[in-house]
Order: structure tokens, then sequence, then C-alpha cells
């Protein structure tokens, strides 16, 4: 009988033991633990500048982030720019937190940090028992160059003579290789780009000024350096205001049932929707979003100038609208909607044969909402020419074409009312009146003779 009581006992004492061993075995690998805690570091490029971050990320998902220190090292001289202490909830669970992301402002002048070559440090430690308690430690060295000093611009183009809704040319040159450099106009930004010129620190950049942005636009040249250092001058330009025509275009329930059920299905319309609801949302919301696709195709332009001389009008053409016409639609007396046209408008015989204006890269063939088959081409530096509301299209995407070659043939796809070519010309995003481009007096006076006088 005692024999089974001892016996009970024992089993009894062993489950216990094995019950408190487990747990306890379970929290001694979970607290003990060796693995380093993750330390991530995000810098655009190894030069800091005078007012560049450092984006750090660190993570221990076992037992927390104790520690994170950051310094630098220059000269012999290790300066501190930043060490945090992360909470621990309890000596069983660890540290509170498990991941953080930091931002952590270098300022070297603030410090007494000088140019040069120095060594970015970074710690950090975790809440394991490992090391007697002081946990595991991920230590990394970086080496950095510390810099300063802003890049110097040097515009060599001189003035501008900028009309509303124009086009312009600055080159201008680097006191170092920058990444980001280009010409400001009110809020819009004109990348400058090399490899048009000998000297590999000069730019070129084409300009626009918006239909809308008048006398009191404000041009300057800025370039970012590697270290996120900022240079700006200012640019001088003399800006010719413009007035644009006003036009009316009345809207009948004819044009409405021929054109818009080919449209229904580009828009968000309700079953049976009124055909005047589908024309406004293509002619509001479509128009808009067509704008945007077109202008995915200007981002990474060819940094070679395809193009020569004047650019070509479709032969024996008539003006039928004009760039930046303003436009009020007409519906039963009423005006229903406005609307800028941001192109020329130009009308032959039925299916003309359309010219390319110049030599470029073919860079889109397609249709394109309210401007039907549209042809896109990219003639370098951000310069581009488009041709819409074709019938058929004889190119495709990545053609070289000479100034002349025929790209396809007008039609009236899209929103058009009548057989004919809209016209269009980019500068980076923004389209610009097209009429200067067929100058050829005022592509040298503003284009070519600025390129040839610095070459």
């Amino acid at each position: 009988m005692n024999a089974k009581k001892n016996s009970s006992k024992a089993w009894l004492a062993g489950l216990i033991v094995l019950l408190l061993a487990v747990p306890l075995t379970i929290l001694l690998v979970k607290r003990l633990e060796g693995r380093v805690p993750t330390l991530s570091l995000k810098m655009e490029s190894a030069s800091l500048g005078a007012n560049r971050s450092l984006t750090l990320k660190v993570a221990d998902e076992q037992n927390g982030i104790r520690e994170v220190w950051v310094g630098i090292l220059k000269d012999g001289k290790e300066t501190v720019l930043m060490e945090k202490h992360f909470p621990s909830s309890n000596i069983l669970m660890g540290g509170v937190i498990r991941e953080e992301t930091l931002t952590i402002p270098v300022e070297p002048q603030a410090h007494g940090i000088t140019d040069g070559k120095a060594v970015l440090r970074l710690v950090v430690r975790d809440y394991s028992w490992r090391k007697w308690g002081a946990g595991n430690q991920n230590y990394q060295e970086h080496e950095v160059i510390i810099d300063t000093h802003a890049p110097a611009i040097d515009v060599v183009s001189g003035p501008l003579y900028l009309a509303q809704g124009g086009s312009g040319a600055v080159i201008y040159k680097l006191s170092e290789a920058c990444p980001t450099s280009g010409v400001n106009v009110g809020d819009d930004f004109y990348p400058g780009y090399s490899g048009h010129f000998k000297e590999p620190l000069m730019r070129l950049a084409f300009i626009a000024l918006d239909y809308r942005q008048g006398k009191s636009t404000n041009l300057s040249v800025t370039a970012t350096d590697f270290a996120g250092n900022q240079g700006r001058v200012g640019l001088p330009c003399y800006i010719n205001a413009r007035k644009f025509k006003h036009d009316t275009i009345n809207i009948s329930d004819n044009f409405l049932n021929w054109k818009m059920p080919e449209f229904v299905s580009q828009v968000p319309a309700e079953p049976g929707a009124a055909m005047i609801d589908v024309f406004l949302k293509v002619n509001r919301d479509l128009r808009r979003q067509n704008y945007e696709e077109l202008a995915k195709h200007t981002v990474n332009p060819d940094t070679e100038l395809h193009w020569h001389g004047d650019f070509l009008r479709l032969p024996g053409a008539a003006n039928r609208a004009g760039y930046a016409d303003h436009r009020k639609y007409i519906y039963k007396g009423k005006v229903i909607d406005e609307q800028d046209h941001m192109g020329m408008d130009l009308a032959s015989v039925q299916n003309s044969p359309v010219p390319a204006a110049n030599s470029g890269k073919v860079v889109m063939v397609g249709t394109v909402g309210i401007y039907g088959g549209t042809v896109m081409i990219d003639h370098g530096f951000g310069l581009y020419s488009m041709y819409s509301h074709m019938s058929s299209m004889s190119v495709t995407e990545g053609q070289m074409v000479a100034k002349g070659d025929i790209i396809g043939k007008t039609g009236r796809t899209g929103l058009a009312g009548g057989d004919h070519l809209h016209f269009g010309m980019f500068v980076n995003k923004t389209f610009v009146n097209p009429v200067e481009w067929w100058d050829a007096t005022w592509i040298k006076n503003n284009i070519t003779s600025k390129i040839e006088s610095v070459q």
C-alpha cells in the first residue's frame, strides 16, 4: 500500500517537474537565443550633405530592441548622432519594441564635422540574456563622404524670351556631377540632360511656359548633388502675355447618338445612362485620364537631338481649331461644360497622308480615348509631337522615322466630329504651342542658335 502511495507521489512530483521544466526550457531557449537583431540602412548615396537624413530600420522578433546607437568617426573624433534606449516589459518577456524605423538627421555643420571621408558606425542590441544579459549586437560600419557645399550652376544660354504656351532652351554647366538638375518654371520642373555637349557637366533642358502661366511666373535653375545639397540660380526671362481664342461648340443629339456608344465602356456610366451624361464624363474625366496616359510616354526621353529645322505642318491643311482655344459646350441652349483645346486641328481631304513633323523615335502607337488613333514621336531631350484622330497608323513603337515619313492617315476617330488631324506638341509633360515649332526663324532665334553658340 505504501509502495503504491510512494509511486503515485513520485509520479506526481515528476509530472510537476516536467510541467515546470518544459515552459522554463522554452523560456530559456527564447531568452538565450543568439540571433543578432536586423539593421537596415537606407541611404540614397554614400555622400552626406548639410541637411541629409538617414533612415534606419531595426527589428528583433524574439527579444525586442534594447538600444540603437549611431555615430560618425572623422579625423579620429567620434560624434554621436543618436543614442536611443527602448523599454523592457519585464525580465521574462524582454523588450516592448520589436520593430522600429528611425529617421536620423546628420547635420554635419551643427556637429562641427568637416567635409571629407568619414566612417558611419551603427549599433543595435536586443534584450537577449546572451553575454551575461548584454544581449546580441549588430555592428556595422559604412564609409561615407561628408559634403556640405551646394553645387554651383553657370547658365550659359542667356536670357529667355517666352510667350504663354511657348517653349525655350536653357543650357547650363554644373560644378559637379548631380543626379538631379533642371529648370523650375513656377511649380513645373523640366529636367536637364547631358549627352549633347562634349563637356560632361554641361546640361540641356527644353522648357515650357504653360498657357495658364503669366508674367509673374518665376524661373530658376536648380541642381541637387549626391549629398543632397541643392544649388539654385535665378533665370532672367521676358514673358509675353497672350490672349487665347474663345469658341463655342454646339452638341446635338445626332452627334451624341453617333459618338457616345463607343465611349460607354470607357467611362463609369450606368446602364441606360443618357448620352449627354456619358458625354460629360468623356469630356471631363476621360479627357484628364487620356492626358495622363500620354504624359507617361514623356518620362524617359532620348538624349539625342533627332530633329533638324522647322517642323512640318500637314500639307494643304486648313486650321480648324487652335492651341489653348477655350471652348464652351452648348446643349439645348445651355452651357454644359468648358474645356481647353491643347493642339491644332488641321483639315485636309479625307484620309490624307500624315507626315512625321520631324525626325525621331516612335514611342506610342494606339487608340487613346478622345484622341482616337494616336502616334507620339520622341524628338529628343523631352520634345515630342503627337498625331491624333487618325484612321490608320503605319508605324510601330520603337521605330525611327525621318522628317516627312508617312506615319498614317487622317480620320475621325475618338471625339472628332469630322475627318482631321489633331496635332500637338509636348515639352516634357506640358502641351506647348505647335505654331512656334513650325516657324524656322523662331527655332533659330530661340533654340538652335543657343545650342550652336555653346558648341
